[in-house]
């Protein structure tokens, strides 16, 4: 038996990382898929009609040695991947796609799930029952079980091919993230950079025995340099070797990935009978159909252009009178608008970032947690973890029971993706009366401490490490039966909404009293500096509007029409993107060959949600405020009603018992100052 496959004598029945080898993986894939067979089996083979326990609920339970493995192996393909693992996950990736198929198309299995379906108005279940039963129906039939022998057979062959394309684009867009260094030798280059960016370029420098300074495409290296380099043209060549990610025409290319996956997609919808992907992907969210994505998103685009506009108009004559720059560039955007922010605000990351020490953020966001939800956090060091540089901690209730393990991973490294994301070893579920609590885990890019300094925070990253903190809530705090509807598993639209909200508390004053100390002096951050980033947090907001509707436009265009006639991505993107381009096109640029989020992510017809959860994040706040932002009543409700329920209602339903209404749109404008 693999080590990977029985429980692991461990605390808290943790992954033990540092006794699982590479070569253990595939061994434990085969074994883990064997043993959710012989599980399919003997409910396929049960003698005794259909019912909810011995088929529905029986089914829940099914395969969870398999879930583990493989939330083991892709998180470590994620955050701390090698060559052998990226081996390994082309290898398994069409072997887990052909055994779901095979339980998704299995026959008999679905005859027993369609007996208990058409029985559900008898059977006297919860609302937690009726939803499983539901989902385990549209699992099969939104996924061919229904189909002809053919068809089915059709389905196999596209998924299989889907699972290998997405791996392969998301190896090529870290390999060419990976494969761009910027290496400056001239200290005359580095002027406008900040001290602690050019401290951490000499690091990696000296790291590879180098002179100089060396920048790459890794976020805390990019865009504090797109920021803030005086220098325009190296800011040109960062940004055009930012934007050229998987559109080089070379052995990483990812043009043919991308028009390949969004045609497999739209060939599976319409096997499944449906007009187009994001047909198929919307019925199972909240906002239904392609057309309201559309509708919604053009009445936010309306809202959000002439404030855009205006903001861009603003920003063009502010570079013109600074430097006579005529024609803002996509390289001088975050440059300029900086320094804007600075002259109107008189406020720059540079002066936030030492009251913004990493290891007090976090304090913050956990100080956070236990004023709203009474929960806190202890660093455990008896955890395993699969890097020296990932904290464990032990997560308890006010009666000192467990409630989750958490672990945080917070810096670039090499074999570990960009970007930042909430994710989990082991899921919450109910089982035999025993309520097994969930690993979860946050992994950031943040700017790693140097000899002399600690790792201090830009605002952004200030807010980002609140937004993941607030999936992980979403995550600890489950509480159902079924771990398919435990904690984020919801619609997609509505998975955002305890993420973002907590993104809010970073500008309350109340808040940023726990943990908004200057590493040096202790000093709290000063109130003036409180009221500026508040003041300033619907600076741009316009145009931060516009930019995040055009990447769902995007998303829209690739996967709400039949993409066959898509046949050079430039050309289609320079379409999608007419009505909310500000800055001249980069010729050598494009979005899709790098746009992780819809090609290897799970957002595909799906990025709109960060603006929908938007909606629903700013109505939800502002009954905070109305009430005290740490008050405890509607801390609770809030709790009970999104972040312990998971997937187990409808999103809507839950929302209106937290909210006591439907969400307004009104509160976000009124948030981002656009009415």
């Amino acid at each position: 038996m693999s080590i990977l496959t029985h429980h692991f004598n461990t605390k808290y029945n943790t992954a033990p990382f540092s006794k699982i080898k590479n070569e253990d993986f595939l061994p434990a894939f085969q074994e883990g898929i064997e043993l959710a067979k012989a599980e399919i089996d003997a409910i396929v083979r049960n003698p005794i009609k259909p019912t909810f326990e011995n088929t529905i609920e029986a089914l829940a339970f099914s395969g969870d040695v398999l879930d583990r493995i493989s939330s083991i192996f892709f998180n470590l393909n994620s955050a701390e991947t090698n060559d052998g693992i990226q081996k390994i996950a082309q290898e398994v990736s069409p072997l887990l796609s052909e055994f779901g198929n095979d339980v998704r198309l299995n026959p008999d299995l679905f005859a027993r799930v369609k007996t208990v379906y058409e029985q559900r108005e008898k059977l006297n279940l919860n609302p937690e029952q009726t939803t499983l039963l539901d989902k385990k129906y549209k699992s099969f039939s939104r996924n061919g079980a229904n189909l002809p022998e053919d068809k089915k057979n059709l389905l196999r062959e596209i998924d299989k091919e889907l699972s290998k394309l997405s791996l392969q684009f998301g190896e090529n867009v870290l390999a060419e993230t990976q494969a761009y260094q910027l290496h400056i030798t001239n200290e005359a280059d580095l002027a406008g950079l900040p001290e602690g960016t050019i401290e951490a370029a000499r690091s990696l420098a000296k790291s590879q025995e180098k002179e100089g300074w060396i920048f790459t495409l890794d976020y805390p290296s990019y865009v504090p340099f797109v920021t803030y380099a005086d220098n325009r043209e190296l800011r040109k060549k960062m940004a055009i070797a930012f934007g050229a990610k998987g559109f080089q025409n070379n052995e990483f290319d990812n043009q043919e990935i991308v028009l390949k996956i969004a045609k497999l997609r739209f060939d599976r919808a319409q096997v499944l009978g449906y007009a187009t992907h994001a047909h198929f992907v919307l019925e199972e969210r909240m906002a239904e159909s392609p057309e309201k994505v559309k509708t919604f998103s053009n009445d936010l685009l309306e809202k959000a252009k002439p404030a855009a506009l205006k903001e861009f108009a603003q920003l063009t004559a502010f570079a013109k009178e600074l430097h006579g720059i005529d024609q803002l560039q996509k390289w001088d955007g975050a440059y300029y608008s900086e320094k804007l922010k600075q002259q109107l605000f008189n406020l720059d990351d540079e002066i936030l970032k030492p009251y913004f020490q990493l290891e007090k953020v976090l304090d913050g966001a956990f100080a956070v947690a236990q004023k709203l939800y009474g929960i806190t956090f202890e660093e455990i060091f008896e955890v395993d973890k699969y890097h020296e540089e990932v904290k464990t901690y032990e997560v308890k209730d006010e009666e000192d029971q467990l409630v989750a393990v958490f672990y945080a991973d917070f810096f670039p490294r090499k074999g570990k993706r960009n970007g930042a994301w909430m994710t989990s070893f082991k899921s919450q579920s109910i089982k035999k009366e025993i309520n097994e609590r969930p690993h979860i885990s946050i992994v950031c890019n943040f700017t790693k401490p140097t000899e002399t300094k600690p790792s201090l925070l830009t605002f952004n990253e200030v807010t980002t490490l609140f937004h993941e903190f607030g999936h992980a809530l979403h995550g600890m705090l489950a509480n159902t039966t079924y771990p398919s509807l435990s904690g984020t598993s919801v619609y997609w639209d509505f998975v955002e909404l305890p993420s973002q909200i907590l993104e809010n508390w970073c500008y309350e004053p109340e808040a940023l009293a726990l943990f908004a100390y200057h590493y040096q002096t202790g000093e709290m951050i000063p109130m003036e500096l409180v009221h500026k980033i508040k003041e300033s947090a619907s600076f741009q907001e316009g145009m931060a509007t516009m930019r995040q509707l055009s990447f769902g436009l995007l998303d829209m265009g690739w996967h709400a029409q039949d993409p066959s006639n898509i046949k050079d991505i430039k050309t289609f993107e320079t379409e999608q993107f007419a009505a909310t381009q500000l800055y001249p096109d980069v010729k050598e640029n494009a979005m899709s060959t790098s746009f992780s989020h819809i090609f290897q992510g799970g957002y595909s017809s799906g990025y709109y949600s960060y603006k929908w959860a938007e909606v629903l994040d700013a109505d939800a706040f502002e009954y905070f405020q109305e009430k005290g932002i740490f008050n405890k009543e509607v801390a609770t409700k809030f709790k009970e009603n999104v972040l312990s329920k998971g997937g187990t209602e409808h999103p809507m339903i839950l929302y209106k018992r937290f909210r006591g209404q439907e969400p307004k749109p009104e509160a976000l404008l009124r948030r981002a100052g656009l009415v």
